[in-house]
């Protein structure tokens, strides 16, 4: 398979090397300061793509989506910080018959994690003596707060037990690749769930995995499309 890294950050370099070792081939690979206004995804340096993976910027995102989009190329994105755009990006795979899988994590682990979580959230409801609140924390380079993963977990918590609120504390230092908890704490007890990422390599083998399975896929995705057959 030919895959066209978008990115050549830390995640975008993770997947390249991750990727040639199950023997794929780097098509090409696109740094951001090549890539302006997504100005180097043009058709000729696309053609032979299979599919594309596209770790950049809140800012960058959507320009590079509607690039690959319209070049017909399948797209992977695990960059955050874009999705109020997701109508737009939406409306464009349908006009063009594409496809892209977008996730805030792929991480396997933080998908059970999510199931988890709206799990505990339904077991609390109705026990207003406990407050609730997430904390994530983050590597100081990443730009986007709250994380994309730490607002799927307040929707998942919120959808179970709307009556409570879930207030997100973000922290951004050192370079820890991910930790999300959410916390119940009572007057006499604390009950928390948490998710710890060690290395890049878990998000990487699961965004190579969204890139070796989307093709031949057309619409939008999510990793618990790819996963679990069904969106949670």
């Amino acid at each position: 398979m030919r895959i066209v890294i978008v990115g050549d950050g830390k995640m975008g370099r993770s997947v390249a090397s991750l990727a040639e070792t199950r023997g794929h081939a780097i098509h090409a690979m696109i740094g951001g300061s090549e890539n302006a206004g997504a100005r180097a995804l043009t058709a000729e340096r696309l053609k032979g793509a299979d599919v594309a993976v596209e770790f950049t910027k809140p800012d960058a995102a959507v320009a590079n989506l509607e690039r690959l989009i319209d070049a017909g190329v399948p797209v992977v994105t695990g960059t955050t910080g874009w999705q109020d755009q997701l109508p737009r990006i939406t409306a464009r795979i349908e006009r063009r018959g594409g496809a892209l899988l977008h996730a805030a994590n792929f991480s396997l682990g933080v998908h059970l994690f999510l199931r988890a979580a709206r799990d505990l959230a339904h077991r609390f409801a109705g026990h207003p003596e406990f407050d609730a609140f997430i904390l994530e924390e983050h590597h100081a380079a990443k730009v986007d707060a709250p994380s994309g993963t730490a607002r799927e977990l307040l929707g998942r918590a919120s959808s179970a037990d709307p009556a409570r609120t879930f207030p997100i504390t973000s922290v951004r230092a050192g370079a820890t690749p991910g930790t999300h908890l959410v916390a119940y704490d009572g007057p006499y007890e604390r009950v928390t769930l948490a998710h710890v990422a060690r290395s890049r390599e878990g998000f990487a083998a699961g965004a190579l995995a969204a890139a070796e399975w989307l093709p031949g896929h057309c619409g939008i995705y999510t990793v618990e499309d790819m996963l679990f057959g069904e969106s949670a």
